[in-house]
């Protein structure tokens, strides 16, 4: 009992963990802070691991050093052996222990990544077998290339197998037993010997030549043992030449071989053209003979070959070429085509008839067949030939129609539509060549056969309009539209467009007006139309179809009968394209539905005016008048009509009426100048000094009175009345200028330059006021002062192109192409620069250059009248009379009113009746030749 009951009691006390091995990484007593039970295995080593190392006890170098580089192979830490995706190229925790969570963790990757890897298998086996067949398609193996091949072989028989060659070296003797090439001199006892080889009996005696007579030697030729003249050998070679051209050039019938004079230029003519490297023909040869014995059935490869020797100057060997692949390949147009080109006439005339023969059905080789021929009989044999083998052919029955008469041509132009009753050009050309009658019928039938197409109605409509049917035109064209709508047919308004422009220009008026008519509505929005017609009239107006313009002009105004825009843009292509009488007549219907526009009625008026016919202007600006009273343009173009015919006291009273009824400041401006122009100087002052009281900030009215009292030399009251000018009227230019230039003719700069100041900085930015600052200075002698101020001006204004032309010259010869390259930089498109260029062009007498700048400068602005002066006077000391003419009437319709010298002479009043080619002369007088 005592036993048990110890024995339970040892059980009872018995920890379960007793006998179990301790847990990874236990350390017994470390829970209770115990550090005596710690040993060195279980903290690693003693030494921490920046210590400097105790090398008394260190092992050997060798070892020592193998030690170190296996552990700078084991971690390789470097930038270089980095990689972002998968890091570095080694375990970074190589050196640490490998525990059983570290197996653990790896079984888990291995087991994702097998299953990821079954996933993915099945898709990756089929993009392999995909990119495999892809490749072998692009790259095929050399056993699959000759896999054709390898299957024909199942055909040869033994016999054939027998007569195979054995392989053997192919190359030449000289490839396989290579030694080095050597020449011998050959010397001359040996040409010597052989004298005597050539003998005839036409030979001269003095030739130096052995005689037929053997033993004999010749005169004047040294024996075999004495020495040799070798002059006497040349002569010699020559005779021997002569006699073998003689005896090849006769023959049996008395006509020449062999051209004995010509014999050595043809020599020189057989030489090869070819420039390129020999060794390039060479391997283009092997190359195309492989593909030749390859595939013999590759026409390409036959003209390629054919093609090559041709170029290398071989034609013979072309020629053989060729005829050896049309025989191989007789179905081959190309081949044969190609063949007939490279034979001479008489030959490629049988090669062609022989291509015939073998492709009858071929229409190129008819027609270079017919090309063969010299005869325009042969050639009409030819091509009616050709038409019994391919009836269906329109390109052969058009070369054959074109050879014929117009009889023969309609005849066989009715055979013709019966075997292609589908080509329209073929039914056009019969009906131009029937008559009238007939032609309706052919066109009709055409209608029948090709129901979709729109030539053949636009040609019928043209037969009726020719023949004076004109109102069959309209009904054809409607007719048309609804046939053509009805076989499907999708109605483009462009494609119509060009046919009416086409009618328009085979003279056929009523019928584009007709097309243009019927057309001009399709598929166009409603609120679209006005900005789409104008569009049409002015593409056909641009097209020179000036018919289809004006039919779309009248269909727009009887849309939109009240649009002032419309009727202006009518009235300008009527100016431009259309007679006077045209342009009359439509005023006066558009002064009748747009009587509020003032400028409808000015330009009927200016019309008769220009023609002469003053009353009847009068008359327009007299409706006018009723149309818009106490309009100011009316009553100033009443006073200019006036004027202008030397109706003075007619157009005083007028402007006397305008300023009872409509006292505005030009209208006080245009009462003065009359009175300033017909020299009533105190009349003209009075109207001024009302008119500055009632309209004190209109600037003209105060440059007038300057100028007036200047010319009356009252000085002082000028420049009174320049300051009181610019008080009320600070922004104006003129004004600034006209007070500087006052001061600088009495003579105080000073006072000119502060004027000029104070003008640019109430006007910032201003060009002109710098230009002139910078003329000041100039015309007083100090260029370098004013190219200080030309830099601040540059500066401040960049892009004025009047600076920079006035910079251009103001630079030396050498820096002024310079000079303008910088300019034009700034200001591409400035018409000054664009002048100042051509001035450079004209004074380094480049005249083709300048000619082309000074069109560039009047196409970018045909209001500079500068431009048109310098141009006009280049070309009277340049041109011809013939582009002097033209610029004079290119200026007169383009009517300038801009530029400086321009202004100064229109502006001048003395001037005031010059019309434009009077102001063009007088500027032309006073402007210089650029230097």
């Amino acid at each position: 009992m005592s036993n048990i009951t110890a024995a339970v009691i040892a059980n009872r006390n018995k920890k379960h963990f007793l006998g179990v091995p301790a847990p990874l990484g236990y350390v017994a007593g470390v829970g209770r802070g115990a550090t005596g039970f710690t040993t060195r295995s279980d903290i690693g080593p003693a030494r921490d691991a920046n210590d400097v190392s105790d090398d008394r006890h260190a092992p050997p170098a060798t070892k020592r050093k193998k030690k170190d580089e296996e552990e700078e192979e084991d971690e390789d830490l470097n930038d270089s052996n980095y990689d972002e995706f998968s890091g570095y190229s080694g375990s970074l925790f190589s050196k640490d222990p490998y525990d059983k969570d570290d197996e653990e963790a790896d079984a888990i990757y291995d087991s994702i990544e097998k299953r990821m890897d079954e996933k993915r298998k099945e898709y990756r086996d089929r993009r392999l077998r995909e990119d495999l067949e892809r490749y072998r398609q692009e790259r095929p193996k050399i056993q699959q290339q000759f896999s054709d091949l390898k299957r024909s072989l199942a055909t040869v028989t033994t016999e054939e197998w027998s007569t195979i060659p054995e392989v053997g070296d192919s190359r030449n003797r000289k490839q396989r037993n290579p030694r080095a090439e050597k020449f011998t001199p050959l010397p001359d006892s040996v040409l010597s010997r052989n004298l005597g080889g050539e003998t005839t009996s036409s030979l001269d005696a003095s030739s130096g030549l052995a005689s037929m007579v053997p033993g004999v030697a010749t005169p004047g030729m040294l024996t075999p043992t004495g020495d040799l003249d070798l002059r006497k050998i040349g002569q010699a070679r020559n005779t021997l030449m002569n006699v073998k051209l003689s005896q090849v050039s006769d023959s049996v019938t008395g006509q020449t071989v062999v051209d004995p004079k010509g014999y050595l230029t043809d020599l020189q003519s057989m030489i090869p053209t070819y420039g390129g490297d020999i060794n390039d023909i060479k391997k283009a040869r092997l190359l195309l003979k492989s593909v030749r014995e390859t595939n013999p059935n590759h026409p390409p490869a036959w003209i390629a070959s054919a093609r090559l020797e041709e170029v290398t100057g071989k034609v013979q060997m072309a020629r053989n070429l060729i005829m050896r692949g049309c025989e191989i390949n007789p179905q081959s147009e190309d081949l044969w085509l190609e063949a007939a080109r490279l034979q001479p006439p008489d030959t490629a005339k049988a090669v062609i008839a022989q291509a015939a023969r073998h492709i009858p059905t071929s229409v190129r080789i008819w027609i270079k067949a017919a090309d063969l021929e010299t005869e325009t009989k042969a050639k009409r044999r030819v091509f009616r030939k050709a038409l019994e083998h391919i009836p269906n052919s329109v390109r052969l029955w058009k070369a054959a129609v074109e050879l014929e008469n117009p009889d023969d041509a309609r005849i066989l132009l009715s055979r013709a539509v019966e075997c292609c009753n589908t080509s329209v050009e073929l039914w056009l050309a019969l009906a131009r060549l029937e008559t009238y009658e007939n032609a309706r019928k052919v066109l009709n039938k055409a209608r029948e056969n090709i129901p979709t197409d729109r030539q053949i109605w636009t040609t019928a409509a043209k037969l009726e309009e020719a023949n004076g049917n004109i109102h069959m035109v309209e009904k054809i064209v409607d007719r048309s539209l609804t046939s053509l709508t009805a076989n499907g047919v999708e109605i483009n308004r462009d494609h119509w467009f060009q046919e009416a422009i086409e009618a328009e220009k085979s003279g056929a008026v009523n019928c584009c007006q007709a097309i243009v008519k019927a057309v001009i509505g399709i598929g166009v929005e409603e609120e679209d139309r006005k900005q789409t017609w104008i569009d049409d009239a002015e593409f056909c107006a641009k097209e020179s179809a000036f018919e289809c313009a004006r039919a779309v002009y009248a269909h727009a105004l009887q849309m939109f009968p009240s649009k002032k825009s419309i009727w202006l843009r009518a009235a300008y292509f009527e100016k431009n394209h259309g007679t006077r009488e045209s342009l009359e007549a439509l005023l006066q219907r558009a002064v009748a539905h747009c009587p509020k526009s003032e400028i409808l009625w000015l330009m009927g008026a200016k019309s008769k005016w220009m023609a002469g016919d003053v009353p009847a202007a009068r008359g327009i600006l007299s409706l006018a008048f009723q149309a818009n009273p106490n309009s100011e343009d009316i009553w100033l173009a009443a006073v200019k009509l006036e004027s202008e015919n030397s109706e003075y006291e007619r157009a005083r009273r007028l402007l006397a009426k305008a300023r009872g009824s409509a006292p505005t400041p030009r209208v006080m401006m245009k009462s003065a100048r009359l009175e300033w122009a017909l020299e009533r100087f105190d009349e003209a002052l009075r109207l001024l000094a009302e008119a500055v009281e009632v309209f004190p900030e209109f600037p003209k009215l105060w440059m007038m009175k300057g100028q007036i009292e200047e010319q009356q030399r009252r000085t002082d009251d000028a420049a009174a009345t320049y300051t009181l000018a610019l008080k009320k009227c600070p922004t104006s230019i003129p004004l600034w200028i006209l007070s500087a230039n006052l001061e600088e003719r009495k003579g105080v700069l000073t006072k000119a330059r502060s004027i000029l100041e104070r003008g640019r900085l109430r006007n910032p930015k201003v060009a002109v006021l710098w230009l002139e600052a910078i003329r000041v200075e100039l015309r007083a002698g100090l260029k370098e002062i004013a190219s200080t101020m030309m830099a601040r001006a540059l500066q401040e204004c960049p892009n004025a192109g009047e600076l920079w032309a006035e910079a251009i010259f103001m630079e030396t010869k050498p820096q002024r192409k310079t000079k303008s390259v910088d300019a034009l930089k700034k200001c591409e498109h400035d018409p000054h620069v664009l002048l100042a260029v051509s001035k450079l062009f004209w004074s380094e007498h480049k005249f083709s250059k300048c000619r082309d700048w000074f069109n560039r400068t009047v196409k970018i602005d045909p209001d500079l009248g500068d431009a048109w002066a310098y141009f006009y006077k280049f070309e009277l000391l340049h041109g011809t009379e013939q582009q002097q003419q033209e610029v004079l009437e290119r200026c007169i319709a383009a009517e300038p009113t801009h530029g400086e010298s321009w202004c100064s002479v229109s502006k001048c009043i003395r001037n005031w009746q010059f019309k434009t080619p009077d102001v063009l002369r007088a500027v032309v007088q006073k402007l210089s030749i650029p230097v």
